[in-house]
């Protein structure tokens, strides 16, 4: 299993910040989130201070783009970092793509699975090996000109990994992506009753297996040593379950456990503004299931337990005051076979 860092970076300087102690601390990869910053300009900074560690978008909102300005963009981080990028898209909800974006939103698993095709199409125009004559029922790519062909990547087009949670997305990323990125809204139950069958399902459109996909896994992850600093962890986590249960798209997730009411609840509290209840309902045996909390040798046990035969790499946050022979323990602790 390959161990990543990620963070929610407020500025680019702070991105490539992170990435450089992601690559000190010996995580295999780093990742950067769409949230206050550009995820593709914050990997491009990540790129130019490291030199080895993998990097990434997760998640970059498709979406918001179109498969032209997202291929341009994962081309020019595939490069710059010398072909170490991997660029991971995600839908986000309609509300966001349609009132934070201004941009349409229709049949989101169909239409990923064309964006991701689209891109390809367009790297293959630029490796050489086609003309652009690309014609779906979203997308429509047919004019490249010389002046705005880049020509071939030297060091290949960057592995595509999609965010899903819902089994078609899930089928989608099986069929057209080389790895999952899942939500850190699943469960050791979900991932092996719905996402993994969901995948082997997509992988089947392609002729494919799994071997050589790759599977991010589930990251609700507590691991700090002092009760205190597990507490705050802990209601941080109690909230962003909360937040995402309230999401008709992810009942799927509750409902396998029984939890179907809970989604209704979560949901009508923020029909109410009632944003600051939705971690006071998310009781012990919900957080469990979803979390992993304990201490950092605690949860890499408890890591490995759940997912060590299904994930390929997992996200964990360590405390940086971490001694680095604990840290380096505990990471080759987690590469090791399950």
């Amino acid at each position: 299993m390959k161990v990543d860092a990620g963070g929610y970076e407020s500025t680019v300087d702070g991105a490539g910040a992170a990435a450089v102690t992601a690559e000190r601390a010996g995580y295999a990869g780093w990742w950067a989130p769409e949230t206050q910053i550009d995820p593709f300009i914050g990997c491009a900074v990540a790129a130019e201070r490291t030199s080895e560690i993998e990097i990434g978008t997760a998640i970059a909102v498709a979406f918001a783009r179109n498969p032209m300005t997202a291929a341009m963009q994962a081309n020019d981080v595939q490069a710059l970092s010398g072909g170490r990028f991997f660029v991971g898209l995600g839908s986000q909800i309609r509300p966001h793509i349609t009132k934070r974006y201004s941009m349409e939103w229709s049949h989101p698993a169909p239409r990923m699975r064309e964006f991701v095709l689209a891109m390809r199409a367009i790297w293959d125009v630029w490796a050489g090996r086609a003309e652009l004559d690309f014609r779906g029922e979203f997308y429509t790519h047919t004019l490249m000109t010389p002046f705005f062909n880049p020509g071939p990547n030297e060091f290949g087009n960057p592995k595509v990994f999609l965010a899903a949670v819902g089994p078609l997305m899930t089928e989608v990323a099986g069929e057209v992506a080389d790895g999952l990125l899942c939500h850190g809204f699943s469960t050791e139950r979900y991932l092996r009753e719905v996402t993994i069958p969901a995948l082997e399902r997509g992988r089947a459109k392609a002729g494919k297996s799994l071997e050589g996909f790759e599977i991010s896994g589930p990251s609700f992850i507590v691991a700090r040593d002092s009760a205190q600093e597990r507490e705050a962890g802990v209601q941080l986590v109690r909230g962003q379950i909360g937040f995402y249960g309230s999401t008709p798209a992810y009942r799927r997730v509750l409902e396998i456990h029984g939890w179907g009411d809970l989604q209704d609840q979560l949901n009508a509290a923020t029909k109410r503004g009632e944003w600051d209840k939705l971690s006071q309902m998310v009781d012990d045996e919900v957080l469990n299931t979803f979390a992993i909390i304990g201490t950092p040798e605690e949860a890499v046990a408890e890591l490995k337990r759940r997912y060590g035969d299904v994930v390929t790499r997992i996200t964990l946050d360590l405390s940086p005051d971490l001694q680095p022979e604990r840290r380096a323990a505990l990471l080759e602790e987690l590469r090791a076979p399950a």
